[in-house]
């Protein structure tokens, strides 16, 4: 027997892997570096409008009271006569959602179901682009579409004011169609196909397989489209200066003009209001309220869509 020594030598790397090996890492870290700038800024952002908006309104209820601004019925600061109750212009903001999305969501959803249930890919592929366009449209064509086509048409067989929440709402909902149905069709789509081929395997139609078995397996995306929509609605300024008017008041009939939150929002940056001013300051108290309301509907969207989320296998 002859024996045979097998014996392994380890080479060092060389100079020339080092180097590149340190030069990867630095550019590794400095990327990251900078990715981490990049979000930090919209975070310290986030926190100087909160403390701007904020401070500005602190200086406000220092000037108004809490029970006025709560309590009272009139919203009148530009007045000689003051009130600075808040609600009529809350009361404007969630008529106008209300009437919006009593139209983007049966719209949204049905598109959704149709492309994600019945168009062919050819078709879904050219109709979905063609929707989420809606998106892209300035709101504020929006809004001189809503008053100079939807309310004369309307106005024709409804007694409505030349600037009414119902045109104003209308438009919205159109214009909120397209975050409802697309997030709602990425939701429904993300129902693994098992599913749907259970519910065929056990007799029943296709219509009842999504509403019985799809709809319910995508409820959290659903959900969460819908609130979205309703904060894209809540937050809407242009299509609701132009179209619903600036008369804030209590009121549920939807021919009547009425006035947003951010309608007053807009109406105040005019610059009419010396800065400084208690007109000025409204500006904020109002923007807090929005942005609380907002900040709201957005933590109820992110719970849903944790609390309720299907997991697959």
């Amino acid at each position: 027997m002859q024996n045979v020594n097998h014996s392994v030598h380890l080479y060092p790397p060389s100079t020339r892997t080092l180097d590149k090996n340190a030069s990867e890492d630095i550019q590794e870290k400095v990327v990251a570096a900078l990715l981490l700038c990049c979000g930090l800024v919209s975070v310290f952002t986030t926190f100087g409008i909160v403390i701007i908006i904020f401070q500005v309104t602190f200086e406000f209820f220092q000037e108004v009271s809490l029970a006025d601004f709560f309590l009272d019925t009139k919203w009148t600061p530009l007045f000689a006569e003051r009130h600075f109750g808040v609600w009529p212009l809350i009361n404007g903001t969630v008529l106008t959602t209300v009437i919006a999305m009593a139209v983007a969501i049966p719209l949204g959803l049905c598109s959704a179901i149709y492309l994600s249930e019945y168009a062919q890919p050819k078709v879904a592929a050219i109709l979905r682009p063609a929707v989420e366009l809606l998106a892209g449209i300035p709101t504020v064509v929006y809004g001189y579409f809503a008053l100079l086509f939807v309310t004369p048409v309307l106005r024709s067989f409804l007694p409505l004011e030349i600037f009414n929440a119902l045109s104003a709402g209308l438009m919205m909902g159109v214009m909120i169609t397209p975050t409802v149905g697309s997030i709602s069709l990425d939701a429904i789509k993300a129902v693994p196909r098992s599913l749907r081929e259970g519910a065929y395997a056990l007799g029943i139609t296709k219509l009842e397989a999504i509403f019985k078995v799809v709809l319910p397996a995508a409820l959290s995306g659903i959900t969460a489209s819908i609130i979205l929509g309703i904060s894209r609605a809540v937050g809407e300024t242009m299509t609701v200066v132009i179209a619903a008017g600036q008369q804030p008041k209590l009121t549920v009939n939807l021919m009547e003009s009425v006035e947003t939150m951010t309608a007053y929002m807009a109406q105040i940056s005019g610059g009419d209001s010396p800065r400084g001013s208690l007109n000025f300051k409204t500006l904020y108290a109002v923007g807090a309220v929005l942005f609380l309301l907002t900040l709201a509907l957005n933590i109820v969207s992110y719970w849903i869509s944790n609390r309720f989320k299907e997991k697959y296998d």
